[in-house]
């Protein structure tokens, strides 16, 4: 069981984030950073002298070079010697990171970022570097191929079809009309097939963007935030690295995450679930239970603006900021990494009662 103890409670207390956009070419890494940094701390009135622990997420695969990471602290600020680590993964398990250095009492402030230029490369090839290197990455099947494939598996078993995936899409980009940092914002059309059954508006924008979050512990999350967003759990599993051995139409690690985190225990009003391709949100919401009444990705979510190593990140920020301004009290955020959902990550977060 990975819930937080009673006694070290830790909450979101501030999130920021870049306008997403399809290319940033005129900036660097650290210069498309930096401004978010900047935004979160002001956001608490620290300063960078004031965070105990910092960790980030980002990709060499993106980047084009080894340890890329290094050149991000240059926005962050590394002497004098800071606490810092880092992980190849997207931001929100650079949190759960930073959740468990603040849980054993060694920090009680922590400082989590994440950043992505998708727009230099092929995103589609470069994301087969994950898959199986001896028999499947030989094959080089893209992510928009393999995610086609789990559609056409749910649309086989009865699960959904192209209309209810196209009213998805409609939903999530219609929401992100009220959201300034898409990329996308209202009506899109669904355009032709991209891979059948996925048509263009089934699939996620490819953009540049980062963000950033500030962990608090206890009375130091109160001082920070007028309504702390209290991580009441959080886990992450993952599927088995072969597709061939894998259901594509349910999640098991999803739904084994969000039990360890406590999601069953009690409805969730709000859930920003990080599903890249809309067949991803029908097999994400049967995992996680969720029914009509919850408000799911009231930002847009991945298919308004999914700047890889961000986008999961943004999840956790976007619920938390929810709770901070009041417009939820128990919140659920999702995270994903590898093809057709391989691995996933769930939080589980509340506002302390009105």
């Amino acid at each position: 069981m990975t819930s937080a103890p009673p006694d070290r409670e830790i909450a979101v207390v501030a999130f920021a984030q870049t306008g997403h956009r399809r290319t940033s070419e005129e900036l660097s890494e650290v210069e498309m950073l930096m401004p978010v940094l900047h935004e979160v701390l002001d956001r608490t009135g620290l300063r960078t002298a004031d965070i105990g622990f910092t960790c980030s997420g980002s990709s060499d695969y993106l980047a084009g070079r080894a340890f890329s990471f290094t050149l991000a602290l240059d926005g962050v600020g590394a002497w004098p010697p800071i606490s810092e680590s880092h992980v190849e993964m997207d931001g929100a398990w650079a949190l759960y990171e930073a959740w468990t250095k603040l849980l054993t009492g060694d920090a009680d402030t922590a400082l989590v970022y994440s950043y992505g230029k998708s727009s230099p490369g092929s995103v589609r090839d470069v994301l087969t570097r994950q898959l199986d290197p001896y028999y499947v990455a030989p094959l080089w099947p893209d992510s928009v191929a393999l995610a086609a494939l789990q559609a056409q598996a749910l649309i086989d078993a009865g699960d959904t079809d192209e209309p209810a995936l196209a009213a998805v899409a409609a939903r999530s980009r219609e929401a992100a009309a009220a959201n300034p940092h898409a990329q996308l914002r209202g009506p899109v059309p669904q355009g032709d097939h991209l891979v059948h059954p996925l048509r263009t508006g089934d699939c996620p924008p490819i953009g540049d963007g980062a963000a950033a979050v500030i962990l608090a512990a206890g009375n130091r999350a109160r001082d920070l935030c007028a309504r702390p967003a209290w991580i009441r759990g959080i886990d992450h599993r993952i599927e088995a690295h072969g597709l061939g051995v894998r259901d594509l139409t349910d999640s098991p690690s999803t739904r084994l995450a969000a039990e360890r985190a406590g999601a069953f225990e009690r409805p969730v009003d709000t859930a920003e679930l990080h599903a890249p391709f809309t067949a991803q949100e029908i097999v994400l919401r049967k995992a996680l239970r969720l029914g009509d009444d919850v408000d799911v990705n009231p930002s847009g979510g991945a298919l308004a603006a999914n700047p890889i190593m961000a986008a999961g990140l943004i999840r956790i920020g976007e619920a938390a900021a929810r709770i901070h301004r009041g417009a939820s009290d128990r919140a659920l955020a999702h995270a994903t990494s590898g093809p057709c959902l391989q691995q996933n990550l769930v939080a589980v977060l509340e506002g302390e009662p009105r």
